[in-house]
């Protein structure tokens, strides 16, 4: 059985229920013809990959939405075995070139290759071009952009590429001003509970504004975070009850927990514990820029005014070095006994 935020993507521009403008320029994009490389930005949960897939289905029809799954593997020139998982159909193939760590300019290179010695067969019928779609670029090594770059001018009669990523601040300026940018903002509270409404009519459940707008409210406006939730609370309980919880994702729970233990001791036995933890968060797949910034906001609501700058400046400075370093548990711990060290530093000013 699939969960809702699956069940009730929207397939083609005409279903999504906000941009809608934005929806407008992109058929009008698709019906003129020129199809040009794009990058999409936008914050996590704004609805980024499922309005490409709308405008690859306005691009190609139905026959986009027939995927399959392939392990590829590749080779690095120290003859070790590299293994992406990639998304594809007859018109469009997806992945991820950040998963292969340094090697991703490796990735970027072969696959494009790939696509673009392949053309259509019917082009009379078809667009004449097929599109590659490239997630968390804003996460690629420096290498990779500039191979990707080139890439982009060799291969532009035969593919198109899109990219998706959380903010252009990482990508480079050439390969930036190669693609049309199209920023996809995040819902905003109403935006969502009209959607929570009308995945509850679908369902044949009812729910009440008050408590949409609470549970849009603890999304952070991350569609995809309030749609989960929404269907937790579902689980949960139902009919739902005006003081009802909203429920939060495991991990999150135990960051806070996480954040209490920091703020309980600052020793080394609780550092060792902490990194544990931390090993935990990365083993289920919890990004460590996500684990930071999660961190982050929970102990800049149990500090005193005068630490929160400093929190956030080395929160900043330990999450720019994760895009420069390979092992994500080095910085986090870095950071933890960082702020360890001023909170202690603070509490004993204080004559605790």
């Amino acid at each position: 059985m699939a969960l809702w935020v699956d069940k009730y993507r929207p397939t083609n521009l005409d279903k999504l229920d906000y941009n809608l403008t934005l929806s407008k320029q992109l058929k009008h994009l698709v019906s003129a013809g020129d199809f040009p490389h794009m990058m999409v930005y936008g914050p996590p949960g704004a609805g980024k990959k499922t309005r490409v897939m709308c405008l690859l289905r306005e691009l190609y029809g139905p026959g986009v939405e027939k995927l399959k799954v392939e392990h590829r593997t590749f080779k690095t020139p120290s003859d070790a075995k590299l293994e992406i998982i990639t998304i594809a159909s007859n018109y469009h193939i997806e992945l991820n070139p950040s998963d292969a760590g340094t090697q991703d300019r490796l990735v970027v290179q072969d696959i494009l290759k790939e696509i673009a010695s392949s053309h259509q067969l019917d082009t009379q019928t078809q667009r004449s071009f097929k599109v590659v779609v490239l997630t968390e670029v804003d996460k690629l090594s420096k290498d990779a952009q500039h191979a990707l770059r080139r890439t982009m001018e060799l291969y532009v009669s035969t593919c198109r590429l899109i990219l998706l990523c959380n903010s252009t601040s990482k990508v480079l300026s050439p390969i930036r001003s190669r693609c049309l940018g199209i920023r996809i903002p995040a819902p905003t509270v109403p935006e969502i509970v009209t959607v929570l409404q009308s995945i509850a009519r679908k369902e044949g459940i009812s729910v009440s504004g008050d408590f949409a707008t609470r549970i849009a409210e603890s999304s952070d406006r991350n569609l995809r975070k309030a749609i989960l939730s929404f269907e937790a609370c579902r689980v949960q309980q139902y009919p739902f009850v005006s003081n009802q919880p909203i429920q939060k994702a495991d991990w999150e729970v135990y960051v806070e927990q996480t954040a209490s233990e920091i703020l309980g001791e600052q020793s080394p036995k609780c550092l060792l514990a902490v990194r544990g933890r931390m090993y935990e968060l990365l083993s289920h797949c919890i990004p460590a820029d996500i684990i930071i910034k999660s961190l982050t906001n929970v102990l800049l609501r149990s500090i005193d005014r005068s630490l929160k700058i400093e929190l956030v400046q080395w929160a900043a400075t330990y999450e720019h070095r994760l895009q420069l370093g390979s092992k994500p548990i080095f910085h986090l711990e870095a950071f933890v006994a960082k702020f360890m060290s001023l909170y202690k530093r603070y509490r004993l000013n204080l004559g605790y």
